[in-house]
């Protein structure tokens, strides 16, 4: 018998509880034969943790004689959608998504080089860019944001006896010909019963 009184703890709880860092995807996407491309869409490890957060833009109707919030004369007017990482690795993929980079030639055939473009193009958006966590019991819950794009550039700083990590934020965008009035992302959530 459950103690309500006390604690609001449920057959449900370790269901719904999202329990360590998770992992960060590029293009993730289910496959009706395969399932999710978890192993294939993987970006690189994160140290310090990620944070996703999506943020409703609200507008309260201001009428004469309502001196508090009335229900109905609030209206959604927008939203944002941002995922802000920290990546533990500094990968070509990252580099060119955080500057809006190229790909260069070097004399040195050891590396790779990347020079800035000078404007956004179609392909610096990501087609997503995912987060996917799990519940204390192992079930996944994923968080996608579409048409993704870095809009915090390139830092990371190095330091003695430390590992440096390269905080990037990426946000969503609604598509040139899609609908303007909502953004493009979706939040998986294991079934519970």
């Amino acid at each position: 018998m459950l103690n309500v009184g006390t604690s609001g703890i449920t057959p449900n709880t370790p269901k719904n509880i999202m329990f360590g860092a998770g992992t960060i995807h590029k293009n993730l996407k289910y496959v009706t034969d395969t399932g999710w491309n978890f192993e294939e869409s993987l970006v690189a490890a994160t140290n310090g943790g990620s944070k996703f957060t999506i943020t409703p833009e609200i507008y309260k109707i201001p009428l004469d004689g309502a001196n508090v919030n009335v229900q109905g004369l609030t209206k959604k007017v927008g939203e944002t959608a941002v995922m802000e990482i920290n990546f533990a690795e500094i990968t070509k993929d990252l580099v060119k998504a955080s500057i809006f980079g190229e790909d260069g030639t070097s004399e040195d055939t050891t590396y790779d080089v990347i020079l800035p473009k000078e404007d956004i193009v179609e392909g610096d958006y990501w087609d997503n860019i995912a987060f996917v966590g799990k519940t204390v019991e192992g079930a996944n819950i994923i968080v996608i944001m579409e048409n993704a794009l870095c809009t915090s550039g390139f830092s990371t700083e190095g330091k003695n006896k430390t590992e440096g990590v390269a905080a990037m934020t990426f946000e969503c965008h609604a598509k040139l010909d899609g609908n303007h009035n909502k953004l493009p992302y979706q939040i998986y959530l294991p079934k519970t019963v």
